[in-house]
């Protein structure tokens, strides 16, 4: 299984699980509960080689709601992943060209809503409740997420 992050470019920059592990970190959605992690192992057919081992962990959270937003709708039953979707870096990072700073993305399509199976705890999610203010009822939105929605 080869991961390959972009067409353009192949190789993909990561950060260490701990100091002193040979182990990088090359996605981790929370999102969708996906790790993809690569380190050097020493080559079956010929031992003095070492060849780039990648692993990808999915965790499917099995009680995910189709709307996760409605703690009332139907349990997910259908889960995604696309390799392509999760290596896809939207963080703008600045750059200088011509002795400017621009704001660059380093990922396509990045205006399309990500599915998240489970909460992202960097993102505030909410959900109508009824509620009764002087004899009448109204619907309010309610924190599903209370550590994201407010500013600390």
């Amino acid at each position: 299984f080869v991961l390959y992050c972009g067409v353009a470019y192949p190789v993909l920059a990561g950060y260490p699980v701990s100091p002193k592990d040979e182990e990088y970190v090359l996605v981790n959605n929370k999102c969708q509960c996906v790790t993809v992690t690569s380190k050097f192992v020493p080559s079956k057919e010929n031992p003095d080689e070492e060849v780039l081992e990648r692993n990808i962990r999915i965790i499917v959270p099995l009680k995910a709601r189709e709307n996760i937003s409605d703690p009332l709708s139907p349990l997910r039953t259908t889960f995604v992943y696309r390799l392509s979707d999760l290596c896809k870096n939207c963080d703008p990072v600045e750059i200088e060209l011509g002795g400017v700073i621009h704001q660059a993305q380093q990922g396509n399509s990045c205006e399309e809503p990500q599915t998240c199976y489970t909460y992202d705890r960097n993102k505030c999610y909410s959900s109508p409740v009824p509620l009764l203010y002087h004899g009448e009822e109204r619907r309010v939105p309610a924190a599903l997420t209370p550590a994201s929605c407010f500013a600390e």
